[in-house]
């Protein structure tokens, strides 16, 4: 009991004795235990992101549906699972297509050992960086920032559950696929200015450590918008921290933007 007491009050507090609690070891979720009382600001996705559970199973748990709406104060149970039903959904992997030209569809299965899906090219290799795209899993991907890759995608060791990109306080952030502002604020400790888009009913995309949000909840946005400027925002220096979220489980971005 008392080597889990500290993992609990860690989950409990929501990360505020970590200043990077995406890589901190000791608060890797999902978690299914305890409770979260809603605070201003929060929205349902956030708060799934925090316990790395899906947005749609959360609600579930606690009786709440589309559009998803909380209230401060409302105490969301944590040790209760819910249920996701999709009329789409099919149990195979993600399919390529050409072009997106309807609303992106997408499986639900999330094996954590799951090969590179396959990917459809859309530009050239001489075409520049920000003008590069390919789909995956029926969503058409782009890099949100041309910067160097300092720390990749990890599951075991210092865990970190996205990339973190390099980059000059004040560059333009930009949507790495079209969707909707479902969160946008600072009350992920760890993340500083966060902005998260949801792009279908399985996937989400963050945008962390911004000096300046520059789109607000419930905004459509279109690939390569710039969203925000890349700040140091809950971190050491400058960057950007991106992370890919597939039914509420952290997935490689790397598998998903397009290849430099």
């Amino acid at each position: 009991m008392k080597g889990l007491l500290p993992v609990i009050v860690l989950v409990w507090l929501g990360g505020c004795n970590s200043p990077a609690i995406y890589q901190d070891d000791l608060y890797n979720p999902p978690v299914y235990w305890g409770r979260h009382v809603v605070k201003p600001g929060e929205t349902l996705y956030s708060i799934a992101w925090r316990y790395g559970r899906d947005y749609r199973e959360l609600g579930s748990a606690n009786g709440i549906g589309p559009p998803w709406t909380i209230r401060v104060g409302q105490v969301l149970r944590l040790d209760r699972r819910g249920t996701v039903t999709s009329a789409r959904d099919n149990g195979s992997q993600p399919k390529v297509a050409a072009a997106p030209t309807t609303r992106p569809r997408a499986p639900v299965q999330t094996p954590k050992s799951a090969p590179r899906p396959k990917v459809t090219r859309a530009a050239g290799r001489d075409q520049p960086l920000p003008d590069r795209n390919q789909t995956v899993a029926g969503i058409n991907w782009r890099w949100p920032h041309g910067g160097t890759v300092i720390a990749g995608y990890s599951t075991s060791g210092k865990v970190n559950k996205g990339i973190d990109i390099a980059g000059q306080a004040g560059d333009a952030v930009r949507a790495a696929a079209s969707g909707n502002v479902v969160y946008a604020g600072n009350g992920l400790l760890g993340y500083g200015n966060l902005i998260i888009v949801n792009h279908n009913e399985h996937y989400l995309s963050a945008y962390a450590h911004n000096r300046k949000i520059l789109v607000q909840e419930g905004e459509d946005v279109t690939a390569g918008q710039v969203i925000a400027e890349l700040g140091s925002s809950g971190a050491e220096r400058p960057m950007l921290h991106f992370e890919i979220r597939k039914n509420g489980n952290p997935v490689d971005p790397l598998h998903y933007l397009p290849p430099r």
